[in-house]
């Protein structure tokens, strides 16, 4: 088996051979360089898909990269209010950009969705680059490019979409199906945890980035009056173990009323009781992948689970709970290569109705309970966090086994992951920088303070 310094040299200079240049400048990573690929939109660069990149050239000093991509990023930000439906809207960030070559001359392409599978525009992009840019300046010091006017208009018409305009009575964030990294359709429309993960972490970074001046003042105060429901409302209403499935088990329907126990109307004959009893281990549970109106989605995201510990969403007593979970469950949750995105997968009558009967997700593939990679360097973060490191060495070795001779392939497929996907890239580039990311994090904790946040420290009202 190679050893893990010649594999981190080996994914490092393959991370270094992705770069995007524009105008003599790198200001980004291809999502794949697989050879004889004739790439669909795996040559750009996706936002969300960069940040394992750039928090790996951040703890490397090669923060150049990550201020150019955010200065140019910000810049294809739509600025104007638009009433047109075919054009992305003010605060939007786009999906993906490449560079255009016409005449000679270089321009950055945007894609705010309207190529992307089902036309969907990216929700998560923008939380994502408030995150990167709150790492860039923790990694820096550099509170100038952040304190820029330019900066500034750009977080505020950020966190003005997020906060203002919204036909919603939640504190979570309203989004439909596939405006994420999950970006096709899985039943997801609503409230999913993973964008409510990253909603909360951009909400605690514009905290930290916005001037508190007259111009951001009702922003500030806007985001802060935001935070407590928010937590208190994943941590009470989408938890998920033993004692809570007792409670929901008893749930009276039909309630009215400010008093009501059951507030989303939950019949407890849609909850799968049976297969969670058995699952979930007596000290362990886990954030549910969703909440509605009665709906409770009761599938494990892995992606706004780890998010929620590195964010401090989840209090301290759920993050080992959580973490428990994965521990007592590896075989489910891990397998043979880190991590499912969901799970358990869509099966039969639910995989065609919820996804539409999607080829992609097909059971136990990409995002209907495939294994991603990239999803290290979380496993990374939040087990360092919890003082729990030997789940993420675990995860590490397995991973070191297949990632280089499977020639770092986008995700994984089958139960236990044994199987390269059907449709993955290879040598995707975030499958490479996760695997680089959590070396880092692992050999040095100091990182975490690029990605976590401690607890928020305002007392959550009484209930």
């Amino acid at each position: 088996m190679r050893t893990e310094q010649s594999l981190a040299q080996e994914a490092w200079q393959a991370l270094e051979n992705s770069i995007i240049y524009y105008q003599g400048r790198p200001v980004g990573t291809v999502a794949a360089r697989e050879p004889d690929l004739i790439a669909l939109n795996y040559d750009q660069c996706f936002i969300r898909d960069f940040v394992s990149s750039a928090l790996v050239f951040l703890i490397k000093g090669k923060s150049e990269i990550v201020r150019n991509f955010l200065e140019e990023t910000l810049k294809l930000q739509p600025k104007e209010r638009q009433f047109d439906c075919s054009k992305p809207g003010r605060g939007l960030m786009p999906a993906s950009f490449k560079v255009d070559v016409r005449q000679g001359q270089e321009r950055l392409k945007a894609d705010f969705g309207e190529h992307a599978i089902a036309r969907v525009a990216p929700v998560d992009s923008c939380l994502w680059w408030m995150i990167l840019l709150r790492a860039y300046v923790k990694a820096t010091n550099d509170t100038e490019l952040a304190f820029r006017e330019d900066f500034q208009e750009g977080i505020r018409l950020i966190m003005d979409l997020c906060l203002v305009a919204r036909f919603d009575m939640y504190p979570t964030l309203l989004v439909p199906d596939g405006a994420s990294m999950i970006d096709r359709r899985m039943g997801l429309y609503g409230h999913p945890l993973d964008i409510q993960s990253l909603f909360y972490a951009a909400l605690r970074a514009g905290g930290e980035l916005l001037i508190p001046n007259k111009e951001n003042e009702y922003l500030i105060r806007a985001l802060r009056s935001r935070l407590n429901p928010l937590i208190r409302h994943i941590r009470e209403n989408y938890w998920l173990d033993p004692q809570r499935l007792n409670a929901i088990y008893r749930y009276k329907v039909e309630e009215y009323g400010e008093e009501a126990l059951n507030q989303f109307n939950i019949y407890s004959d849609s909850i799968p009781f049976q297969r969670l009893t058995e699952w979930l281990p007596e000290d362990g549970g886990y954030l549910a992948g969703n909440i509605g109106p009665s709906q409770i989605d009761c599938r494990f995201f892995s992606q706004g689970n780890l998010m929620a510990i590195i964010s401090s969403l989840s209090d301290e007593k759920q993050s080992h709970g959580i973490l428990r979970l994965i521990e007592a469950r590896w075989h489910h949750l891990v397998g043979d290569m880190p991590m499912k995105l969901c799970f358990p997968a869509l099966e039969d009558i639910e995989w065609k109705t919820l996804t539409g009967c999607d080829p992609k997700n097909r059971p136990w593939s990409y995002h209907n309970g495939g294994s991603w990679p990239v999803l290290l360097w979380m496993i990374a973060a939040a087990t360092q966090k919890m003082g729990k490191p030997e789940l993420a060495h675990k995860a590490i070795k397995l991973a070191e086994k297949r990632l280089s001779k499977d020639e770092w392939p986008e995700y994984y497929d089958g139960k236990t992951a044994r199987l390269v996907g059907k449709q993955a890239r290879r040598y995707q580039t975030w499958t490479i920088a996760g695997y680089l990311l959590a070396l880092e994090l692992m050999e040095n904790p100091e990182h975490l303070k690029l990605v976590c946040f401690d607890e928020y420290p305002q007392e959550l009202p009484a209930k």
